[in-house]
């Protein structure tokens, strides 16, 4: 956690959460209702496709002693009956394998389900042989099956591509409409690329009428992604000039590309420059939300400017706008990451007397911070703070302060828990072994560091300074010397 943190604490707490929400999962499929089962093909189907054992050729051979029947909705059926559970290349060869032995029974609807779902697993092998296989046999792509493959061409940086397709519709046998048009622009912006969605929209201008408004959102959202906000602020006076009032959501999307600009070039000017943008917001009548606040705490944040965000919070309370609990986590945060942990309950019991209820991630988050940096006494009163609001989920929890306790030598603590754990019923990750002072070594800091007198230090530099110089005259006096020999 940046600066107080210590990184592998962090790593051991996500750890515990992934353990739990595991357990939880598989406690979750045990049901006393009887399941519909699938018909008997297309689970014969299923179970071959889904095997893990044999390659791609044994594939192809067991489903060539399939015996039953095949149709082009049961093609479909199977592979999104499949498709989590088998891998792309197997369902790959299985769309294939019915292409073959179907002849022309398969319909344009089939290739782009197929199309779509290689799309959603990112096989971008599989996709490219199905788009091209598409196009050879004269189908037709549907405005859906675009969007999926512009999407997804875009999100693995293969923006040219999907221009290309885009380009050539009519050879796929799908319009060029607002649709399509639409389409390639929000997933060009999406990563970014809105200088190129811009040379879309000039060259299809007779093609986006009635959907301006989603256009102009989506470049101001290209553009953000960027942190261009020059550019984003031109796309805002556009907007207006069109006729098209910019909503809460493009005041925002400006926002946060604003704070992160600034958080990066010029950190003192995140507070001015942003309760700027929400006069103008409120100028307008939007009001801004604790969504707007957070943007702009989240970057304070980052910067570890504390009192600002204290400074915000207290804005936000004078301006009418309540924060939620995502606004005081984060102030919270920032104060037990800067050393300021008293400042950092405090915010947190401000927040429980509002009668707010956070996501145990609150609690799991900070409880982190404050064991990483060492502060166990502060994390057990957090965590005191966790189970008067009766949100559950302590086990992770329990899971990093006992160990941690006892490492650090509170083996009176840690076993104090560890009963407390037992009489709640919380199946802890770790083996009571933690908890016997003859098994667990305490960690205790183990050389001594000697102190050194400032006049020391300093006559050290000079030392060094003067030595420096020694070698320095020195060099240039061999150089003189080689200079007038040649």
């Amino acid at each position: 956690m940046h600066i107080v943190m210590k990184s592998k604490w962090r790593n051991f707490l996500w750890q515990v959460i992934r353990a739990h929400k595991h357990e939880h999962r598989y406690l979750c499929l045990y049901c006393t209702m009887q399941p519909n089962l699938p018909p008997p093909n297309l689970q014969e189907l299923c179970s071959i496709i889904s095997s893990s054992i044999g390659g791609l050729d044994e594939l192809e051979l067991n489903l060539n002693k399939f015996s039953a029947s095949l149709t082009s909705s049961l093609v479909t059926q199977v592979i999104d009956s499949c498709k989590h559970e088998a891998p792309s290349r197997r369902l790959l060869r299985f769309f294939l394998w019915n292409r073959k032995n179907l002849n022309y029974s398969l319909e344009d609807k089939d290739y782009n389900h197929s199309i779509r779902v290689f799309a959603e697993k990112n096989d971008r092998t599989a996709m490219d042989i199905l788009i091209s296989d598409l196009r050879k046999e004269g189908r037709a792509m549907d405005t859906h099956t675009f969007s999926v493959v512009a999407e997804t061409l875009v999100k693995l940086g293969r923006e040219d591509e999907a221009l290309g397709i885009f380009k050539n519709l009519d050879k796929y046998k799908c319009p060029q409409d607002r649709v399509t048009v639409t389409a390639i622009i929000t997933a060009l912006c999406g990563k970014g690329h809105a200088r190129r969605a811009e040379g879309v929209v000039w060259h299809h201008k007779d093609k986006i009428s009635g959907v301006e408004q989603c256009i102009y959102r989506s470049l101001l959202y290209g553009w953000s992604e960027q942190e261009n906000a020059k550019e984003a602020r031109r796309i805002i006076k556009e907007m207006k000039s069109a006729g098209f009032m910019p909503d809460l959501f493009c005041y925002n999307t400006f926002l946060r590309c604003l704070c992160e600009r600034n958080l990066k070039r010029n950190p003192s000017g995140l507070v001015p420059e942003t309760l700027n943008v929400m006069m103008e917001m409120r100028s307008y009548k939007i009001v801004p939300t604790s969504i707007s606040y957070n943007i702009l705490l989240s970057c304070l944040v980052r910067a570890r400017r504390v009192k600002e965000a204290c400074r915000i919070l207290e804005t936000m309370r004078k301006s009418g706008c309540s924060p939620d609990w995502t606004s005081y986590y984060l102030v919270a945060r920032v104060s037990y990451l800067t050393g300021r942990y008293g400042k950092g309950n405090k915010i947190v019991d401000e927040m429980i007397a509002e009668g707010l209820v956070p996501d145990r991630m609150f609690y799991y988050d900070l409880i982190g911070i404050l064991c990483g940096a060492e502060r166990l006494n502060h994390a057990l009163e957090l965590f005191e703070r966790m189970k008067r609001c009766s949100l559950g989920g302590y086990g992770p929890v329990y899971d990093v302060l006992i160990p941690k306790l006892c490492r650090g030598g509170d083996f009176e603590k840690g076993k104090e828990l560890w009963n407390e754990a037992m009489g709640m019923g919380v199946t802890l990750h770790f083996s009571s072994d933690v908890l016997d002072p003859s098994i667990t070594k305490v960690f205790k800091p183990t050389r001594n560091l000697e102190k050194v007198s400032l006049v020391e230090c300093t006559a050290a530099k000079k030392l060094v300074q003067v030595a420096n110089n020694f070698e320095k005259a020195s060099n240039k006096k061999k150089k003189n010397k080689t200079s007038a020999s040649k």
